[in-house]
Formats: structure tokens, sequence, C-alpha cells
């Protein structure tokens, strides 16, 4: 399974799964969600499944006339379908249904929880057929199952992949292709299951991709939950105590020892060792039915525990070696234990107590009861998830969607680190401009100060016409040896000599302070740019300059040719950084 970029610049808003309006249910009232399946679609109100990876809804067969219920399409979610109330799935009814075939369907084999269901390809829509602002996806796999013990259809939440034998490659969760099509921002989702005895019925919240912030309290010490390393049983927690007060027992410890159980809102019940169903028995007066396998709860005890209103709490924490520090605890009222069974459990409604004995730690679970009561935030990106309290406030405030950004989005734009804030980034901002103005205003200044600098000893010192004239006729020549790189001292730094040798009568002091002057135009200046070095096709004659010990100290002088040195003639250019030569 791998998450993909996504297509979309702007990333998808979470969706928010619209509630029937209804409870639901042979084994309590439960607040279910509407679903769509097929072209036109078949609308059924179905429950979430914390563990399923697929869309599953009743079929025909699974009322059967003259046995169940006149109204048990009804009872078991199907709706209005054509004007008249739908029997349950019709694939013949539906333009988009490709078959895949028959097989079982293994969800909850470990509770022994069997069915067969038929399986296929069609289009669903998260919400309402007629709805337009329902989420649809096309090609989805839907189950078609009619045997009781999955008495309603099942939204899937889980993340779990289909493999078929008729089908080569394994195909992706519902929630994981709403991800990956970029319907939802992330493969994450928040869930709580509602509750009837709250308020005025409060009905289940259910948002993918993220999660109400109204619906629950944070955890006061706020850690999250890691998945299990087994992939069935992934939203696995720690149960280290189990506390009830103001039972038929007062404040009595239901647990002896921890124990690790699995959070599945598939089913209802809340699967126990039977030593701590033993307690519960004792603390609650319940009456185990061997038939069903339920707790029962007689009218007396019923009024007793409705008048004490008991209340339970569950410590849940993510490791048992850690209990002081990382942990979750989750109170019920007993008006969340409060449920009734009915058909196929029992003609006629009955209370009972939602606990079942476990048969080993295979079947340790906790099921849609615990969510009555909390809030579960799943993040299938970063393994981890939530369970915090759930709240009712009177009267419920208005939803406050909160986003679950994709990782991968998050880390490609604000890698491992959280976002720089708008302070942050108005003072790098400020400081980048302001180290801009400073490198500029150094430019213009140093290339200023260096131009005026180069002029300077271009120009040299102020010479009379006069001086120079005396100083070139007097000089005697020397053999001539040619030209010669000046040595040493860089191109653009020739030092100017402060004090000059004249001929006795004719010797003029020069102040570095004087204005520079244009030379003569007997200078002996070349009329190549500096970085040019000319050949000769003669060897002219040169002058030397006579330069006191004083001002020249040690340094050498380069020979300047006469002015039929600068003849026509080839030359080739020469870098001032190196001593590579490029031939024009």
């Amino acid at each position: 399974m791998h998450i993909s970029p996504r297509d979309t610049a702007v990333a998808p808003e979470p969706y928010v799964v619209p509630p029937s309006q209804a409870f639901d249910g042979n084994d309590g009232s439960w607040s279910t969600f509407k679903i769509s399946v097929g072209t036109p679609g078949q609308d059924f109100r179905v429950l979430p499944s914390t563990k399923s990876g697929v869309i599953q809804v009743v079929v025909p067969d699974g009322c059967q006339k003259g046995i169940d219920p006149s109204n048990c399409p009804q009872l078991r979610g199907a709706e209005v379908f054509n004007s008249a109330q739908n029997p349950g799935f019709q694939v013949s009814a539906s333009n988009s249904w490709s078959a895949i075939g028959q097989y079982d369907v293994d969800l909850e084999d470990a509770l022994n929880m069997t069915a067969r269901g038929l399986f296929g390809f069609d289009k669903i829509t998260l919400g309402p057929a007629a709805d337009s602002r329902s989420k649809s996806m096309e090609r989805q796999v839907v189950t078609g199952v009619a045997e009781l013990d999955y008495f309603m259809g099942l939204l899937p939440l889980g993340q779990a992949e289909q493999s078929f034998s008729s089908i080569g490659d394994s195909i992706d969760s519902m929630l994981y292709q709403l991800r990956n099509t970029s319907k939802i921002p992330s493969f994450s989702f928040g869930y709580t299951a509602g509750a009837k005895y709250r308020l005025k019925s409060v009905f289940g919240n259910l948002v993918l991709g993220g999660y109400d912030s109204t619906r629950f309290k944070p955890n006061d010490n706020d850690f999250s939950f890691t998945f299990s390393t087994d992939p069935s049983k992934l939203l696995t927690v720690g149960v280290d105590s189990i506390l009830a007060t103001n039972s038929l027992e007062g404040t009595y410890s239901l647990s002896s020892g921890a124990h690790f159980s699995v959070i599945d809102s598939t089913v209802p019940h809340l699967w126990l060792p039977i030593d701590i169903c033993t307690q519960f028995e004792r603390a609650f007066g319940l009456t185990y039915d061997p038939r069903t396998d339920l707790y029962l709860v007689n009218d007396t005890i019923h009024e007793q525990l409705v008048s004490k209103n008991p209340t339970l709490t569950l410590k849940l924490v993510n490791s048992l070696e850690n209990t002081a520090k990382n942990y979750a605890n989750i109170q019920l009222p007993y008006s969340a234990f409060d449920l009734q069974a009915s058909y196929p459990y029992y003609p006629n409604a009955t209370n009972y107590f939602p606990i079942r004995r476990a048969a080993n730690s295979t079947q340790y679970v906790l099921g849609r009861t615990l969510l009555q009561e909390a809030y579960l935030i799943v993040d299938y990106e970063r393994a981890n998830f939530t369970v915090a309290q759930a709240v009712f406030p009177d009267p419920l405030p208005a939803a406050k969607i909160v986003t679950i950004k994709s990782k991968l989005e998050q880390n490609s734009s604000s890698g491992s680190g959280p976002g720089l804030g708008t302070g942050a980034i108005v003072g790098i901002v400020i400081g980048v401009v302001a180290l801009l103005l400073v490198a500029i205003f150094a430019f213009f200044f140093f290339r200023r100060r260096r131009t005026k600098q180069q002029t300077y000893e271009l120009a040299n010192n102020q010479v009379s016409d006069a001086g120079s004239s005396r100083f070139l006729n007097s000089a005697a020549p020397m053999k001539t040896q040619g030209p010669s790189e000046l040595s040493g001292t860089p191109l653009t730094e020739l030092d100017s000599p402060q004090v000059a040798h004249y001929p006795p009568d004719q010797k003029l002091p020069v102040s570095i302070n004087d204005e520079p002057a244009e030379l003569h135009a007997e200078s002996r200046t070349p009329v190549t740019p500096r970085w040019q070095e000319v050949h000769l096709p003669l060897q002219p004659p040169s002058f030397p300059y006579d330069v006191d010990q004083v001002s020249s100290g040690s340094r050498s002088i380069s020979q300047v040719p006469s002015d039929d040195g600068y003849a026509t003639g080839s030359r080739s250019g020469v870098s001032p950084l190196t001593e590579h030569f490029r031939r024009e």
C-alpha cells in the first residue's frame, strides 16, 4: 500500500458522513449513517466498522417471508427504492454492478461470526443518492450478506486489502482509495458512536480525513496510541484497570490485572476475560444466558441500577510498562450499558448488559459500547490513534472540523518540523532586505573608491612639461633588451616614485597631494590596453628609469620601450590574472 502525492495543488476538505438521523440495531440503539450503492443508487443505513475495508449491505435473501419479521428489510437498514421498500441490495437493478463471486466473510472469524457474501464492483456514495453533495466512488468492492450475524450493513473504516482467487491483484480499502483519489486530505478518520440516552439523543459523528474537536475532551497528558504490529489488530490498547463506582457493591475493582484488547466498532460488546466477567456479574447483578451467550438484567436489578447510575472507568494504556503517564481514562455511565436485545436473540426486546465471555486473548475486544462515550481518531499515515473522552454539552455546539494533513504533503512542505510562524517569516524578510541593501551599498562604495585609486595611480603626480622634456632629453640611451613583463607588482597598482633623479640643475620635488594632470603628449604611456602585450617586429631602443634607492628599494623596474616599439605589428591579449596568452 503506497500513499501517492496529490494530483491537485489544493488539498481537499475532510468529509463529514451524514448520519441517518435514526437509531438502529437488534443489540442496542445505534446511530447509523446513510450510504448509497449502485446505479441508480439504492440507499442503506449502515454502521461504521473500524476493521472492515469494504462496503457491506443486506441482500434480499437476508429476510425470509414467514420466518423473519415482515419489516425485516427495514430493520436491517434497507430504504425505499423505486417508490417501494427495498428488500435488500438488488444487483440486477444496478447498471454498474460487476460480479466477482461468492466468498466467505472472514471479518470476525475470531468471534465466531460467520457469513457467506456475494462480492462485486459497484458505485458507492457516502450519503443519500439524491444528495449531490455526497462523495461518490466508482468500482468499489461491495459485499451482499444475508446471515443475521451481520444484522446491519457496514461502512468500512479499516485499511485491510481484499484479495480474490478470480482477481490476481489485491484491492485497496475504500478509505485508502478516497485518500489516493484526493477526495479526502489524508488516510484518517474521527468517529464517535453517538448516544441515544444523552440529551435528546445525540447522533454519531464520522469525519473522513479529520475530526470534530467539539465532540471530545483532549487527554490531560495528550498522547497517542501506536499501532500494533499485527495488521488485523492495529487498534490495540492495554486495559490497565476497570473500576466501578456506585455499583451494587459500591466502589469495586473489576480487574485484577492488565490485558490487551482491540477497539472494533463492528461489534457492540466488550469481550473480556472470564474472571472480569465474573466480577461484573457480582457488581451489577447480571445473569448469564448460555443459549445466547449474553448477560441479562432482570427488572428488579434494572430499576436499582438506573437509580444508582453506576459509573465504569476504563484506564487504557499504550504499554503495560508505562502506565503512570501515557494513559486515557474513559468513563461510561450505566446508561451506556443499558441495552436491549431483540430478534433473532429474543422474540421481544430484553434488557441485557453488553459484555461477552472471551474464550482466549484472541477474542479480547472493546466494541461499539465504548465508543458511545469515547472519541476515536485514527491516522493510518502516521500509524497512531487517539482515544479521548466524548463530551455532550447542552446545547451541542456547531461542529469544528479539524483537518488531518497527509504526512507526505506535510513533510514536503515543511520538513520534519513545524511550519514557520508569521512573525518569523516577517523577521526573515526584513533581515534579507537589510542584508541586500548593505551589500549594494558596499559594492558601489568600494567600486567608487577603487576607481578613484586607479585614476590617481595612472595619473601619477603632476609633472611640468619642461621637467618632463629635460628629463627625457638628458637621459642616456641604454642597450635595447626588448620588452619584458612587469615583475612583482600587480598590473593595476604600479607604485609611483616619490623622488626622481633629474639633472643637477633640474630637480623638482613633487608632492603626492598635487592634483593629477593629464600626461604630456610625449609621455611614454602605451597606446595599447595594459593587459595586452606588444610583439615588436624590431627591437627598439629603450630608456631606463633612474630611480632613487630610497624610493625604489629592492624593487625591479621594467624597461619601457621607446616610441618605436609601438609601431604596427602583431599583438596578443593577455589576462591580468593568468600567464596564458590568447592570440587575436
